[in-house]
């Protein structure tokens, strides 16, 4: 089934059996690059580099019909609402997306909704795998690009794109003995590979820049923090 980039960062991100999500310390701002890199593969969107040495790229909507995803339809809203550079644009378009995009997945009947308490007390919702042949299927797509040396189609170099940004590629795959620099290395290599039209790459350039400044920073908090 098709799914958006974003959903398939949450389902590699998601346990399979508790239903609950894993790496969040940067997650939004992962959701929000993958919704603008889908944006921009739709060709819903512009990214115009600023001139300036200092100056950031800003994001503009085209002409092209809105998506009919609601998820999508928001975050082009959002885009088209004032212009915006992609930092913060990535910033805002990743905040409160994880539930909705949980819920499409769930409707999808790729995952089931769980509610309980913790100790009777504590609301608690979790996300586990209903059927799970996507997320094999998405895992070995990606295994064939990161260990295999395969050649990945468009979404799913994409795909890559941000989790290279989030630093989270070398973890959603088995290395197969490969050592996690290489893997690393790989994933950039794929990020920055000859293999979308230029407004795609500009997008994801702008993007990969936003998450890898909000990881930069999530880092350096919690290092602060324990500090």
């Amino acid at each position: 089934m098709a799914t958006l980039i974003a959903e398939d960062l949450l389902l590699l991100l998601l346990d399979d059996e508790s239903g609950k999500l894993t790496n969040t310390t940067f997650l939004d701002a992962g959701l929000g690059g993958a919704l603008l890199v889908e944006l921009a593969l739709g060709e819903q969107v512009d990214v115009v580099k600023g001139s300036g040495l200092w100056a950031r790229a800003k994001v503009h909507p085209t002409p092209a019909p809105a998506p009919t995803h609601p998820v999508l339809a928001e975050a082009l809203a959002m885009v088209a609402e004032k212009e915006r550079t992609a930092q913060d644009l990535v910033g805002r378009l990743g905040k409160g997306r994880r539930e909705p995009l949980l819920e499409g997945l769930e409707a999808a009947g790729i995952l089931a909704r769980r509610d309980d308490r913790v100790m009777g007390l504590f609301r608690r919702r979790r996300w586990p795998t209903r059927d799970g042949a996507h997320e094999a299927d998405l895992r070995r797509r990606l295994g064939d690009a990161l260990v295999r040396g395969a050649s990945p189609e468009e979404r799913t170099a994409a795909l890559i794109a941000v989790l290279s940004a989030m630093d989270l590629a070398h973890k959603v795959v088995d290395p197969d003995g490969l050592p996690r620099r290489q893997l690393k290395a790989r994933a950039k290599e794929i990020a920055d590979g000859d293999w979308a039209a230029k407004a795609v790459k500009d997008a994801i350039t702008a993007a990969q820049a936003a998450m890898t400044a909000a990881v930069v920073a999530a880092t350096a908090s919690t290092a602060a923090t324990s500090g």
